[in-house]
Formats: structure tokens, C-alpha cells, sequence
């Protein structure tokens, strides 16, 4: 959803879809058949040719339109782009690649570059990133990190999305509450708040304090003090005292109105993207949410009560689980120079000032502010932050409360069993939220299953060396 403040959360194919084909790439050392062992050369100063295969991305709105102007003329007229649109099919990737028969370029959801990397179905940019004259510190940490696998960088970052607190103000203010009282900082502020805000003696008619589980877990692991997993991405950490604290005091929330069931359903039959979304319609008084659907407010409803904030630390810190995507160069690619130079020029600053000057010229004609872009590249978003001062009114708060976030984002390191290792702490959760198991319970099932999957996933990764 790239139309805003960034791209929403592609869902890419679980870990079932994966396992099905990646024994094909079992002969495949991580690094090989590609760019840096295939003999392309690098050289941000030459000129390239031939047709550029890219998979994963839609030219759909002003900001996809602009950045791919930019990089396509970038590129030079002997480049002959050939998109293959829509959103990455990872089985279709893993079996191109076993057949040799690859794409250039993808746009890939970094959660997934760990698993892909780990396998040999990319190839490790350091050449690329050197003859491309690439600067890495503009990224964001920890973008990076989520492409970073053994030392080794796969990806180059691109879209950031991070959560605020999102609160409907005329709720809180009947209560005598400030968005303070919801956004994390002190939890026994935040179960009261949601005893307060919640009205459910005849079935849930308002959610009080939506925590977004299972999705925003590490959220509020984080808030804790807890990672779920090692910082080099080979040890789990599910059943830490305090990731078991935080999923127990999360899941509360849900059981003292009837359970998450009930929670959801209310959220689901929700007119999310419309007039009647649970904010306009005072049926929902804070959640963490990420930063996109600040724009959808203000698009469908920007006379809604709202109430923005950074997401906080127990320790009263900003904070926010970032994800977002990146591009990334299959194994056994043809043309490995010129998507170098894509990956380069879709993720610089010229590329997203370009968008930025695009979506804020839509957004005037439109009679609506614009209310920025958040990106992977912190040079750019410091630029296009100072193109959103003119907001106005609660918005502005919003904005700033996004831009916070994306400088306190952390992410869960990548390792070679990403899609796997997610399934499983989202297992744990749902584990509870169901009912089939306690937090204890569920996480040490949940920590077994994911060290083993850690164990046998770097177990590949180190045969194929």
C-alpha cells in the first residue's frame, strides 16, 4: 500500500509453500550463481543494455510512477525494462531459480530475505554495493539488519513501516484520559484505560485497548525488554520471563471482555478502510496501528477524533517493530549490473524526493496535506520531513509521532529461518489467544520448535559455505 506513508504489510507465501521447493536449491552454496560469483562487473560511471527482469512490484500510484520514472531513466535508453507485476510469489522465485531461469531484481519483503539468502536463491550485494558506489549509512539500522544475514548484506531497503498509538480522542476525554494512558509507557495505566474506554455488557460494542496481537507481538516484547531472538539470529528467546509477561499481559486485555474472539470479530466486521471505521464510529479507543493508515484517516475521515503518539518503552522510551521491504538479486540472474543499478536508484534520495514531490502535489490538488513518506533511507525521510510542516491540527501530531517512530524502529535480525521462525512465535500466540494453551505453556513449546528451526537452518547454511 504504497499510497501511505509507505508500503503496507505485503503477506508473502508461509513456510509450508517455501519448504516445498527449497530442497530444489540444496546444491546451491549461499552466495553462488549470481552477481558476485557469476563475473558481472560493477561500475556506477558505465553504461548497461540488455532486458532487466523485475518481479514483485506494482506501478499502480504517483509514487511508484515517479521513483520508477526516475530509476528507469537512470538506467539509460539500452535497458529494456520488463516488470512482472504484482506482489513476489516466493514458490514461483524459489523454482525459477532451481531452473535457473531467474528474474533480475525482486522487491521482497525483508522478513523473507534471511530464508531466501540462507539457501542460495540471492546473492550477497557486497560487489555491488562497492562498484556501485552504494552508501550504505543512509539506510536505517535497522532495515539493514533485516538484510543482513551472517555478515553479509542481501538486500537494499526501501520502504519502512513502523506503529504509533492511534487513539480516539473523545473517548479518552470522557474517561479523563490522555493518549499518554494508552501508548505503552506504564501498564497498569493502560489496563485501566481499557477497563475505562471498553463498553461491553451486551456483547462488545467498544473495544477499549486493542493490543494488535498476534501481529504486533515483539511490540510489546520489545516494550518489555525482551528480544525474541539473538541479536546474530541463531538463538531463540521465546520463553524469556519477560516475553512471557508481555504476552500475558496482552492477552488480559482481550480476556476481560470476553476473549479474543469476541475482540476480533468486532475488529473484523470493521469498515476499515471507509466513513465507518472504528475510530470515526467511537467503536475503538487506542491500538498501536502502523503509520500507512494515519493517511487513511485523514483521507476517509479527517474530521474523526483522533489522538496520535509514539508507541513507548516501559522505561518511557519511543519505540516501534519495524518492517518494510527491499530489493534483492536472485542467483543466476543475466543481468546483475543493471539491477544493481535498480536497486540503487530506486532506494537513493533522488528517487524518493521525486515520489515525495509527486504525492504532495496529489495531496494539493486533492485540498489535503501531505503527510509524508516513511522510508528505509534516512537522509531522504529528514528531507521529506520538512515537507509536511503545513499539516495542520491533530495530523501534525500524527506526523511527527511517525517520524519519531522510524528513528526508534527496531527489527527482529534476519536469519535462514525467517518465514519459519515467524510462524512459530505467531503459533505461540494464537496458542493463547484461543485459549489451548498459558503463555508459559505455549512460548516454551514455541522456543523448542523455534531452536530447532534456527539449528537446522544454519546447519544448511553452513554445509553450503
Amino acid at each position: 500500500m504504497e499510497s501511505f506513508l509507505g508500503n503496507g504489510a505485503a503477506r508473502w507465501a508461509r513456510a509450508g509453500a517455501v519448504v516445498v521447493t527449497i530442497g530444489l536449491l540444496s546444491g546451491c552454496a549461499v552466495g553462488t550463481g549470481g552477481a558476485d560469483d557469476g563475473g558481472a562487473e560493477y561500475d556506477a560511471q558505465s553504461d548497461l543494455s540488455g532486458e532487466l527482469q523485475v518481479m514483485g512490484i506494482s506501478i499502480s500510484d504517483d509514487v511508484a510512477e515517479a521513483r520508477y520514472e526516475h530509476t528507469t531513466q537512470g538506467l539509460g535508453d539500452e535497458v529494456e525494462v520488463d516488470l512482472i507485476e504484482g506482489d513476489l510469489n516466493i514458490q514461483q522465485l524459489l523454482s525459477a531459480v532451481a531452473a535457473g531461469d531467474p528474474p533480475d531484481v525482486i522487491y521482497v519483503n525483508r522478513d523473507q530475505v534471511g530464508s531466501l539468502a540462507g539457501r542460495g536463491a540471492l546473492v550477497p550485494l557486497e560487489s555491488c554495493i562497492d562498484g556501485e558506489q552504494i552508501d550504505m549509512e543512509q539506510y536505517r539500522e535497522s532495515a539493514i539488519d533485516q538484510v543482513t544475514l551472517d555478515g553479509a548484506v542481501y538486500g537494499i531497503p526501501e520502504f519502512n513501516q513502523v506503529q504509533l498509538a492511534m487513539a480516539n480522542a473523545d473517548l479518552l476525554g470522557a474517561e479523563g484520559l490522555e493518549v499518554s494512558d494508552v501508548d505503552g509507557s506504564d501498564w497498569e495505566a493502560l489496563t485501566a484505560a481499557d477497563a475505562a474506554l471498553a463498553r461491553d455488557d451486551d456483547g462488545v460494542e467498544v473495544i477499549g485497548v486493542d493490543p494488535k496481537l498476534p501481529d504486533f507481538f515483539p511490540l510489546w516484547a520489545k516494550a518489555n525488554g525482551a528480544d525474541l531472538i539473538s541479536a546474530d539470529g541463531r538463538e531463540a528467546n521465546l520463553d524469556d520471563p519477560a516475553v512471557v509477561e508481555a504476552l500475558e499481559f496482552t492477552t488480559a486485555l482481550y480476556e476481560a471482555h470476553g476473549g479474543f474472539g469476541a475482540i476480533k470479530a468486532k475488529r473484523d466486521a470493521a469498515d476499515f478502510f471507509g466513513e465507518g471505521n472504528q475510530f470515526a464510529a467511537g467503536e475503538l479507543g487506542a491500538m498501536p496501528m502502523e503509520q500507512w493508515y494515519l493517511n487513511v484517516l485523514n483521507d476517509v475521515t479527517p474530521d474523526a477524533p483522533m489522538a496520535f503518539a509514539t508507541m513507548k518503552t516501559r522505561e518511557g522510551d519511543p519505540i516501534a517493530f519495524t518492517g518494510g521491504s527491499a530489493w534483492a538479486i536472485p542467483a543466476g540472474g543475466e543481468n546483475a549490473a543493471a539491477a544493481c543499478r535498480w536497486a540503487k536508484l530506486m532506494t537513493g534520495v533522488d528517487a524518493w524526493m521525486a515520489a515525495a514531490d509527486a504525492r504532495a502535489q496529489t495531496r494539493a490538488d486533492e485540498g489535503k496535506p501531505f503527510t509524508g513518506l516513511i522510508t528505509g533511507n534516512e537522509i531522504a525521510d529528514e528531507q521529506i520531513r520538512g515537507m509536511t510542516e503545513d499539516a495542520g491540527d491533530v495530523w501534525s501530531d500524527g506526523i511527527r509521532a511517525a517520524y519519531e517512530a522510524n528513528e526508534a524502529s527496531f527489527s527482529l535480525p534476519a536469519n535462514p529461518a525467517d518465514n519459519e521462525f515467524k510462524q512459530i512465535y505467531l503459533d505461540a500466540v494464537n496458542r493463547v489467544l484461543d485459549g489451548r494453551a498459558t503463555p508459559q505453556e505455549s512460548l516454551e513449546q514455541g522456543q523448542s520448535e523455534a531452536q530447532a528451526a534456527l539449528d537446522e537452518a544454519w546447519e544448511v547454511v553452513e554445509e553450503n559455505r
